[in-house]
């Protein structure tokens, strides 16, 4: 009984890491900008050069521009992710319903895809994205209690 609870566990977590995995290989973020050499080396200094102003100005305005792709990016993986859990939620109910131990591990993994996706949805700039997010989290949980736990089975 514990090896099958382990196991569970086990396919749930990868799921989630395999979604998670083939967003980032197949659609890439931007790539944050680096902190310029010449900035570290003039803290030394008291009174910063024109030239120096000129760099910190730049990289700013750079990590201003990261931000805010980053927040797009957050917000349209937000969106990849929900989709995916509830495609994985759909075949653990349907397809996999036959086989208990296998099914209960996609669907835990369906759920643990779920957080992924409210946690990188508060990662965007708008409030009622994050709250659309939860909200669509919300109805997965309890259509989910509902088709798993409360739900007749027929009887054939």
């Amino acid at each position: 009984m514990i090896i099958k609870s382990i196991y569970t566990l086990f396919l749930a977590l990868l799921i989630a890491l395999f979604v998670g995995l083939g967003i980032d290989s197949f659609y890439q973020g931007p790539i944050r900008p680096e902190y310029p050499v010449e900035l570290n080396f003039a803290k030394q200094n008291l009174e910063p050069t024109v030239e120096q102003q000129n760099i910190e100005k730049e990289y700013y305005e750079k990590q201003k521009e990261y931000d805010a792709l980053s927040k797009i990016y957050n917000r349209n993986v937000s969106i990849i992710i929900i989709i995916a859990s509830v495609i994985i939620l759909i075949v653990s109910l349907t397809f996999m319903a036959k086989i208990k131990m296998m099914a209960d591990g996609i669907l835990l993994g369906g759920v643990f895809t779920t957080t992924y996706a409210i946690i990188r949805g508060f990662m965007s700039d708008s409030s009622s994205f994050r709250f659309l997010v939860v909200t669509i989290g919300l109805i997965i949980a309890l259509v989910l209690g509902y088709i798993k736990f409360i739900k007749p089975v027929k009887n054939n």
